[in-house]
């Protein structure tokens, strides 16, 4: 034959939903069919959902996914061969993908390079495969490899000694800032060694900290690339491979996003969308202090919820300036959120009297600030529980990581969605939300974010006349820092070395290192940095270490 049609699920299957997940494969298998498809191919572990996780250890979880394997071999469309991630216990446990065609289970792959590094812990769970696997599709032969195979010469190596001339990878590959570069150049190379075109289909979705942004790639056999999908987009993109000339071509697959910033927003808003509504919620709420975290979170929620679903909150002290009111209010009303103010003076009053005799003849301090948050985070608590709201936290990567924020405090949340942004990019997102929506960098007609909040000085405002830098290094330094200091792991040694102040480098490490155990119980939120705290990064709290 001259051409074979595939289509790849870049699509969302969600961990645990085994049932549901199968119900999906067969309504896209249906309607790649229906498109011509001669081949579907899915996620890496698309029916049990990546990464499962200790569900892996259970019995019963397994021989779920076995049944509905079987399941799914008998209802796929006659005609139609399918690729499908699952988990197989056999006589251990293997991260597999199967062909199903003529009703059964055809052919299994076993994949043979477990990743066991930053976000992953595979070899906790799954044996290593041996040897290829290369399936025939009417005529063509593919050989089929999983994630970190391609990472690695010798899967694909092995699949063109065995006779494939094409590979399909499919792939639970987590987002990073880096990732989508780092990706062509591994899939380039590894299509030039071996003279192989390639077809690599994502994961796509929120899962927990995890964010799978898809983004299926089509690779030439010299290595270039012929198509991209955009990232964080669910789609059924369909692919003809001409065997005459090994070569693959995209059918009307939708246009990607060209712009990095524009890539981490949808990220961002396609985790709060997929963490509330997986966990069974519908509306989220947050405090609104007028500044440029909280700006820039209400705006990512109604982005990915809507208005309706979200309600905001100003929890004014005696410190709050009539700006961060204004501002605060101004961006509802121009998002269509309803804003409520409940102010915490009474409530501070009340607790400073309450420990004025403990408090006696001790000046005011940190404990006052602290308080002061901490009032604020059990009000908004208590919203969440009598409306069932998932309460966001508002607080960035640059403060997380030097403790710069309460603990039981502004902490306080189900998921924090700038956990990993540093402050500097947060500034880039608010000015690229606001762009998008005025189409210009200059205009204030269309300003999500208002351009106050953007410009002012940040402050915690939890004393007279305070700002974020009485305490931190400017945050376009601090983060220069940081990102040299968590994501490079360099030493101080280093760092001082490349030119930063010995005094501003010291002082920024030890912020970052004695304030582990408060990130332990901070609330989850996406990755997309290379080093991301929590899952990848697990340094100890109690640690001699000075690194």
């Amino acid at each position: 034959m001259a051409t074979l049609r595939l289509a790849l699920a870049q699509h969302d299957f969600p961990v645990g939903a085994i049932a549901a997940n199968a119900a999906r494969m067969r309504e896209l298998a249906a309607r790649a069919r229906a498109q011509g498809a001669q081949l579907v191919a899915f996620p890496e572990l698309a029916l049990c959902g990546y990464p499962p996780e200790d569900l892996l250890l259970r019995p019963s979880f397994l021989a779920a996914g076995t049944h509905a394997l079987q399941r799914l071999a008998a209802e796929l469309p006659i005609g139609l061969a399918a690729l499908i991630g699952h988990a197989e216990s056999a006589d251990a446990v293997f991260n597999a993908a199967s062909l199903l065609r003529g009703g059964h289970v055809e052919q299994t792959y076993r994949k043979q390079q477990l990743p066991n590094y930053a976000v992953f812990d595979e070899k906790r769970y799954f044996h290593a495969g041996h040897g290829s696997v290369v399936v025939d599709v009417d005529g063509v032969r593919i050989g089929v490899l999983i994630c970190e195979d391609i990472w690695h010469a010798a899967p694909a190596a092995a699949a063109r000694v065995a006779g494939a001339e094409l590979l399909l990878v499919i792939n639970a590959s987590p987002y990073d800032r880096a990732h989508a570069a780092q990706r062509e150049l591994a899939l380039a190379l590894r299509a030039r060694a071996n003279a192989l075109p390639i077809a690599y289909v994502n994961l796509v979705g929120g899962q927990d900290d995890l964010l799978f942004d898809g983004g299926a790639l089509l690779v030439q056999a010299d290595g270039s690339i012929a198509a991209r999908a955009p990232a964080f987009v669910d789609a059924l993109l369909l692919v003809e491979y001409d065997n005459a000339v090994r070569r693959l071509r995209a059918l009307d697959w939708p246009l990607p996003q060209g712009d990095a910033i524009a890539v981490l927003y949808a990220g961002l808003v396609r985790g709060i969308r997929d963490y509330v509504r997986k966990n069974g919620f519908h509306d989220v709420l947050l405090g609104l202090s007028g500044g440029i975290d909280s700006a820039l979170t209400l705006a990512l929620a109604v982005d990915a919820l809507g208005a309706e679903h979200v309600r905001g909150y100003r929890l004014p002290s005696r410190y709050t300036s009539d700006l961060s009111g204004r501002e605060a209010d101004a961006q509802a009303r121009k998002l269509g959120v309803r804003c409520a103010e409940l102010p915490i003076e009474p409530g501070f009053e009340a607790l400073l009297h309450t420990l004025a005799p403990e408090f006696a003849g001790s000046a005011p301090d940190l404990t006052e600030e602290n308080l002061q948050s901490r009032i604020r985070g059990v009000l908004l608590m208590a919203l969440s529980n009598k409306f069932g709201a998932l309460l966001l936290s508002t607080g960035n990567k640059s403060e997380l990581a030097v403790g710069y924020a309460t603990l039981y405090g502004d902490m306080c949340g189900a998921y924090a969605p700038l956990k990993d942004v540093y402050k500097t990019t947060v500034y880039a997102l608010a000015r690229w939300r606001n762009q998008k929506e005025s189409g210009t960098l200059d205009s204030a007609a269309g300003e999500v974010i208002p351009h106050a909040v953007i410009a002012r000085a940040p402050s915690a405002e939890l004393r007279a006349g305070q700002t974020d830098q009485d305490s931190l290094p400017p945050y376009d330094l601090l983060d220069a820092i940081l990102e040299r200091f968590v994501e490079g792991e360099q030493s101080q040694a280093e760092i001082v070395a490349a030119g930063f102040d010995a005094e501003t480098v010291r002082r920024v490490a030890r912020m970052v290192l004695v304030n582990e155990f408060k990130r332990r119980q901070a609330a989850p939120g996406p990755k997309v940095t290379t080093r991301a705290f929590g899952r990848e990064r697990r340094y100890p709290i109690t640690s001699g270490w000075r690194p």
